[in-house]
């Protein structure tokens, strides 16, 4: 399978803070890392949510880290 670049615009807001998981949505991904951490098992739905609001949350962090990165180069731009 070959790759290729893609270039998305995307409008991101200035309140980079929001780009968080919401509390409730974020509650529950920690409870099932507790859960499992404990040693409790997870069932094959509850694992599966797990490991998509892990990369939702990791994609979140992304955005805002090069959200941050790019203002702050056009700040000192200016």
């Amino acid at each position: 399978m070959t790759t290729q670049p893609l270039l998305v615009e995307i409008e991101v807001p200035t309140d980079l803070e929001s780009l968080r998981l919401p509390p409730g949505v974020n509650e529950r991904l920690q409870e099932l890392l507790d859960r499992q951490d404990r040693g409790d098992p997870l069932s094959p739905a509850e694992r599966a949510e797990a490991e998509g609001l892990v990369n939702l949350a990791e994609l979140l962090s992304l955005l805002r880290a090069r959200a941050q990165r790019i203002w702050r180069q056009r700040s000192h731009a200016s």
